[in-house]
């Protein structure tokens, strides 16, 4: 392994990360704001505990009470007033449900005075989850979605219709309260109503996108389900207010500047990256070739968000079949590809995301290991532990999609 491009990535990642936490973003939302009547608070998502801390911090006992719905191990410690769950994802489970029907106990009979502070972000969808089928089917059915290699956006379309808290219906059960959402965007160009699956946005999709997308992908769904999809979600709410303070934008810059301070010239290409994992990886390591023995050191940044199509039984995630996808690229040069999910973690694993640079190849080879058999298992985790290419971050409180990024010397 290449040490020093493994400083520098692990430095890159610390730096980005720590640049896009949430808390001056809630800070920037609230501060200043008064609120006539009561004020609840509902977070969800993988940010919700740093979200709602914030909150606490900056308007004290002014919250009569909240509850907070995030990942497993992302509760850092007990917040005044406030019941935290730590519930499953990317597939919700009953923690889930549970946490969910805590909040809607939470702001059931409300006044037009009084205000609902909703803590939103990436995450949302599974954490934040009341289901109209039943919750069984409700994880087979996402299972699905993220095993055919559906995007995000196709997720949530289908995810909206089977919730009786998506697609802007917990805004709607709120109602008439004022819904004050401020919001961690971890969906490509910040459509309001994808993020988490818009609970509190209008939904700007229609039962003829849903049933596309179930004819797309052929899901198995029950009649009960298949009905669902027919029944049209709420075009318009009049009681939310919305502030989108961070995304993969920032993420991007926040990358951008830390390249720098290392001495590399680094040019953000996309903060929309949208395509399957191993093509992202492929790229980038082209990317690589073409600009091989540069007269200074290059970066090149990627932001957004892949997906992985299931061909095998193994472990991984995104970030670590793109990093894994440009070994064979890259082999022999002075060169490191490396890609993380902001939130901390990749897929269903403890990594954040993988590192592959020009010795990884070799030493997968002294492993016994073939990449595009590795790749068509799907098994990128064990793959990059042999060659020490994990990303370890632990959970990090905020999530703001991924980010990859290519550094040349």
């Amino acid at each position: 392994m290449n040490q020093l491009l493994r400083g520098h990535a692990d430095q890159i990642v610390r730096e980005a990360i720590a640049a896009v936490q949430p808390d001056a973003a809630v800070r920037r939302a609230l501060i200043g704001r008064r609120f006539p009547g009561r004020v609840l608070l509902v977070a969800a998502g993988k940010a919700a505990w740093q979200m709602a801390k914030a909150a606490s911090d900056c308007m004290g006992d002014r919250i009569e009470k909240g509850v907070v719905v995030t990942k497993y191990g992302h509760v850092m410690g007990p917040i005044a007033a406030f019941d935290c769950y730590e519930a499953g994802h990317p597939v919700p489970d009953e923690n889930s449900f549970r946490g969910t029907q805590a909040a809607l106990d939470l702001v059931g009979g409300l006044t037009e005075q009084d205000t609902v502070l909703f803590l939103l972000s990436g995450g949302g969808s599974a954490l934040f989850e009341k289901p109209l089928v039943s919750g069984e089917e409700l994880q087979d059915i996402t299972s699905q979605l993220l095993a055919c290699g559906a995007d995000i956006v196709e997720i949530n379309t289908i995810r909206k219709r089977l919730s009786a808290v998506k697609g802007g219906r917990f805004a709607l059960f709120c109602s008439p309260a004022h819904v004050e959402a401020v919001i961690l965007s971890d969906i490509l160009g910040d459509p309001l109503d994808m993020i988490a699956s818009g609970p509190a946005c209008p939904d700007t999709t229609t039962c003829q996108d849903a049933q596309r997308i179930a004819e797309k992908y052929s899901l198995r769904l029950s009649a009960e389900a298949k009905r669902l999809l027919a029944v049209e979600t709420p075009k318009t709410l009049s009681n939310v207010t919305t502030h989108i303070n961070g995304s993969v934008r920032e993420l991007c810059a926040a990358a951008e500047a830390a390249c720098r301070s290392l001495g590399y010239d680094p040019i953000v290409l996309t903060d929309q990256l949208c395509c399957q994992a191993r093509e992202a990886g492929s790229f980038l390591a082209s990317i690589v070739r073409t600009h091989a023995h540069p007269a200074k050191p290059l970066a090149f940044i990627a932001g957004g968000e892949t997906v992985v199509r299931l061909t095998g039984h193994g472990l991984g995630g995104r970030n670590q079949e793109l990093a894994l996808s440009a070994a064979p690229a890259i082999a022999g040069m002075d060169a490191a590809v490396f890609s993380v999910g902001s939130d901390g973690t990749d897929g269903p694993t403890d990594a954040a995301g993988g590192y592959a640079d020009g010795d990884t190849l070799s030493c997968l080879a002294e492993n016994g290991l073939i990449t595009d058999a590795v790749l068509q298992d799907n098994d990128a985790y064990h793959a990059l532990q042999k060659t020490g290419g994990l990303i370890m971050t632990g959970p990090t409180g905020t999530n703001v999609n991924d980010v990859a990024v290519a550094l040349i010397r």
